[in-house]
């Protein structure tokens, strides 16, 4: 057990030194740099790499190649903050629809925004984020697309619930576009997750 904490001991020195001489751009180079003085396994560095960057003794600026391997790692990363924002939203705005009534002024004005964010964008960006993980989409194509998403989708879910016991009310409409943007949203950040691990350096 020693043995393996005066190895990680070293090995973060190592990691932390050549960042101080040889300031690498990415993490890419750093983990080239690294391997060639630690002929260890590309996976072991990242993971000593990412260790390092939490406990904050090695910062990065801005580095697209710097993918937590764990999903578990990449939600808690700030590459996933767009997943945390959608379900942020999508939450809040449910809570506000059945928590405010139409007569609390002026609160009843944050539902009506909040609701029209929820209706006209967070469905289809979810369902556009899962089917174009990668930066496929400019900015504007995203927006447009989503919005149009979301047009088609709200429809559609009202005609399935057309025909269920609920109807078309204002309870199991939210809540079904609550678990479309959630399921969409979360199997976005998954496939997001996996192309860029896919990406990565080698292990």
């Amino acid at each position: 057990m020693d043995d393996k904490n005066r190895k990680t001991s070293n090995l973060n020195e190592t990691i932390i030194q050549i960042v101080k001489d040889k300031h690498p751009k990415t993490v890419k180079q750093l983990v080239e740099l690294v391997h060639q003085q630690n002929p260890l396994p590309q996976q072991k560095i990242l993971e000593h790499i990412l260790h390092l960057q939490n406990q904050g003794k090695i910062t990065f600026k801005e580095d697209t190649t710097f993918i937590p391997l764990s999903l578990q790692n990449y939600l808690s990363s700030s590459h996933s903050y767009w997943y945390w924002i959608i379900i942020t939203l999508a939450l809040v705005t449910t809570i506000t629809v059945f928590a405010v009534s139409e007569n609390s002024i002026p609160f009843v004005y944050a539902r009506y925004v909040l609701g029209a964010i929820f209706v006209l964008f967070l469905p289809g960006y979810s369902l556009i984020k899962a089917l174009f993980p990668e930066k496929e989409l400019d900015n504007i194509e995203r927006v447009a697309l989503s919005m149009g998403m979301s047009l088609a989708l709200v429809p559609i879910t009202g005609l399935i619930l057309n025909y269920t016991p609920w109807g078309i009310r204002t309870t199991p409409v939210t809540l079904s576009l609550l678990c479309l943007t959630i399921i969409f949203a979360t199997a976005a950040v998954i496939r997001e997750h996996q192309t860029k691990t896919n990406n990565a350096p080698n292990k």
